[in-house]
C-alpha cells in the first residue's frame, strides 16, 4: 500500500472518528488521534477498496462504510423535530447504520406551558386526549353500573387535580422513554432549537444561547404545527388557553367555553362535559369540516343528549376578564345578528393549527411554502423544492395532521435515505377515529366524497341503526349509534368508505381498515363471520341500502 493511500484512509477514519463524537469535536484533540491510530491498525488491509487515490471516496468492509464516504458531514442525516414522526424516523435510520442526530425544542405556549421529548401526541394531544376521554368514560360506567347491580351510595364526583396529576406522570415517562430510546440507538438528541444555513448546514440554539453549527448529508423537517389563537378577536390570547394547556392544568378549568368545532374542540369538550364541567361548543359553521357531515351530526346530537350546549352559528367578538376573575365572553348570532353574553371560567381555542415553518429559515433556501397554508410543499416522496432536505407528517401540505401517518411516513423516508428501499408512503384510506363520548371511527371516502367522485347514482349506501348490547340493561339512549358502508353500485361493489359511531369505535374500525389495503368489496364483507355478540359484526351483516328507503333498525340479537 502506498503512503498516499495510507494518508487519505487514516483521514477517513479520523473523520468517522470525529462524527461519531459530534460537532464539538476538536481536531487537536491527541486521545481521539491514538484511539483512531488504533482502529486504523486493526483493520486488514487487503479487505481496504479505493475508488480514487485522490479523491475521497475509500470504502473498507466490516466498518461503516456510510461516514467514510460522506466524511465531510457531521452527519448522515439530521432531524429536526421530536415528535412522534421525527423519533420514528431518527430510530429507523439509526437503526439501519446512518449517523443520526434528532433536535427537538419546545417553545412555551402563550400561557407559559411547556413539556417534554415526544411532541404533540404524547404530550397534549392523542395520549392525555383519551385519557382524560377516559376519565369521563368511567364516569358514565358508573353510573351504568347501578342498573347492573353495584350498590353506589352517595353522589359522584370527580377530582381533577387527581386526574391531571396521574396523567401528566404518564406524559413525563414517555418522555423519558423517549430520550432512552433515542440513546439505545444511538440516536444523538439535542434539545436545541434548529434552523437551516444552507441544504446541509443547520445552526442549533440552546435554551441559554448558546450556538452550534451541524452538517448533514440530508436534512429532515418534523416540527408539526401549534393551535393558533385568532387575531382578531380582542382578549382571545390574553385571556383564553388551547390544547396546548388543557391538558396540564393543576386546577379544575370549571364553567368553559370551547370555540370552534373542529375534532379537537369536539373531544375536549366531550371530556370536559364528562366530568361534569359545564361546557359549550361555540360553532361557526358546522362540525366535523372534512369527515362524513351526516356522521358528524350524530356525533353533535350524541354530545347535546350528553350535557353539552352548543352555540350554533355564533362568532365571539371579544372576551373580557372582570374584577370576579371570571371571563365573560361577547359574541354575535350571525344568522339573526344579535348580539350574546355569558361569563365563564375558561375560554378555549380551537379553531386550527399553524405549521411551525416561520423559524426555521426555509424562505432564503428556496423552500416553497404553500401561500394559504404555510405548510411546506412536498413530492410523493416527502422531499421539498430544495436537493437533501425533506418534510413529512403535519408540516407537509396536503398531508393527513395524523400521528400514525407521520409514524409510518419517517420509518418510509429513512428506509429510502439509508438505500434499503424505494417504498413511498401511501396516504389513501387511512383510518381515523374522533373520540367524543360517542365514538366516530372512519375510514375511506366520505359519502359527500364518493359521491362527488363517482357520482351519487354509482354508489350504494349500505347502513343500519343499531343498540349495543350494554346500552340495554343500563337503558342507554342508542338514537345515534349507526353504520354505513359506501361501496361502488356496479360490479364487485368495492368498499369506498365505512363510518361507525360508537363505543370503542378507534378499535372497531382499526380492524376493517386493513380490508382497504386488500380492495375490500360488499361480497367480502359478507362472507366475513362476525363475533357475537359485538357491535363490530353489525358491519359484516349490513344489508339495507339507503336507496331502498327501508328502515334500517337492527332488530333481535
Amino acid at each position: 500500500m502506498t503512503a498516499e493511500i495510507k494518508l487519505i484512509f487514516f483521514r477517513q477514519l479520523f473523520e468517522h472518528h470525529r462524527d461519531r463524537r459530534g460537532p464539538s469535536f476538536h481536531n487537536n484533540n491527541m486521545a481521539a488521534l491514538c484511539r483512531g491510530r488504533h482502529r486504523w491498525k486493526s483493520v486488514k488491509w487487503t479487505r481496504l477498496i479505493t475508488r480514487s487515490v485522490t479523491g475521497n471516496s475509500v470504502l473498507c468492509a466490516g466498518v461503516n462504510n456510510k461516514a467514510f464516504i460522506d466524511g465531510k458531514y457531521d452527519y448522515d442525516v439530521v432531524v429536526i423535530g421530536g415528535g412522534s414522526g421525527g423519533l420514528a424516523c431518527s430510530k429507523e435510520a439509526a437503526q439501519l447504520g446512518l449517523n443520526v442526530a434528532v433536535l427537538d425544542y419546545v417553545e412555551p405556549s402563550a400561557k407559559g406551558t411547556k413539556w417534554g421529548l415526544g411532541g404533540t401526541c404524547v404530550n397534549v394531544g392523542c395520549i392525555p386526549k383519551k385519557l382524560m376521554h377516559q376519565a369521563a368514560l368511567l364516569g358514565t360506567a358508573i353510573k351504568d353500573a347501578r342498573k347492573y347491580g353495584w350498590q353506589i351510595s352517595g353522589p359522584i364526583s370527580h377530582d381533577w387535580a387527581t386526574m391531571a396529576d396521574a396523567v401528566q406522570n404518564h406524559v413525563r415517562s414517555l418522555n423519558w422513554g423517549h430520550r432512552v430510546q433515542l440513546q439505545d440507538k444511538k440516536v444523538k438528541y439535542l434539545n436545541m432549537k434548529g434552523s437551516l444555513v444552507d441544504e446541509h448546514t443547520i445552526k442549533a440554539l440552546t435554551k441559554a444561547g448558546k450556538e452550534m453549527t451541524l452538517t448533514a448529508k440530508n436534512i429532515v423537517i418534523a416540527t408539526g404545527g401549534r393551535p393558533k389563537f385568532p387575531t382578531n378577536i380582542p382578549g382571545a390570547m390574553e385571556h383564553g388557553i388551547t390544547s396546548d394547556d388543557i391538558f396540564w392544568l393543576k386546577e379544575s378549568p370549571g364553567k368553559t367555553l370551547v370555540v370552534g368545532a373542529s375534532y379537537v374542540a369536539l373531544e375536549c369538550a366531550g371530556f370536559l362535559t364528562g366530568i361534569g364541567l359545564d361546557t359549550t361548543v361555540m360553532v361557526r359553521s358546522i362540525a366535523l369540516r372534512g369527515f362524513d357531515q351526516q356522521m358528524a351530526e350524530l356525533v353533535t346530537d350524541y354530545m347535546e343528549s350528553y350535557g353539552t350546549k352548543f352555540a350554533w352559528k355564533c362568532i365571539p367578538k371579544r372576551v373580557e376578564k372582570l374584577p370576579s376573575g371570571a371571563l365573560q365572553v361577547i359574541w354575535i348570532d350571525v344568522m339573526t345578528g344579535n348580539e350574546h353574553k355569558d361569563t365563564y371560567d375558561t375560554v378555549l381555542w380551537a379553531v386550527g393549527r399553524a405549521p411551525e415553518t416561520k423559524a426555521l429559515g426555509l424562505n432564503k433556501l428556496g423552500v416553497q411554502l404553500d401561500k394559504k397554508t404555510g405548510k411546506i410543499i412536498v413530492g410523493v416522496d416527502e422531499s421539498t423544492t430544495v436537493p437533501n432536505i425533506y418534510a413529512f407528517g403535519d408540516i407537509g401540505q396536503g398531508r393527513p395532521e395524523l400521528t400514525p401517518t407521520a409514524i409510518k411516513a419517517g420509518k418510509l423516508l429513512a428506509r429510502r435515505l439509508a438505500g434499503r428501499s424505494t417504498a413511498l408512503m401511501n396516504y389513501d384510506n387511512v383510518p381515523t377515529t374522533v373520540f367524543t363520548p360517542l365514538e366516530y371511527g372512519c375510514v375511506g371516502l366520505s359519502e359527500e366524497e364518493a359521491e362527488s367522485r363517482h357520482g351519487k347514482d354509482n354508489i350504494e349506501v349500505f347502513h343500519a341503526f343499531y343498540k349495543p348490547l350494554e346500552f340495554t340493561v343500563a337503558e342507554r339512549d342508542a338514537s345515534q349509534c349507526y353504520l354505513k358502508v359506501i361501496c361502488e353500485r356496479d360490479g364487485v361493489q368495492k368498499i369506498l368508505g365505512l363510518h361507525f359511531t360508537g363505543s370503542n369505535a378507534g378499535e372497531v374500525t382499526q380492524g376493517f381498515a386493513m380490508g382497504f389495503q386488500c380492495g375490500a368489496t360488499y361480497s367480502h364483507l359478507l362472507e366475513t363471520v362476525g363475533i357475537h355478540p359485538t357491535t363490530a359484526e353489525e358491519l359484516v351483516k349490513v344489508n339495507i341500502t339507503k336507496r331502498s328507503g327501508l328502515d334500517a333498525t337492527v332488530t333481535g340479537c
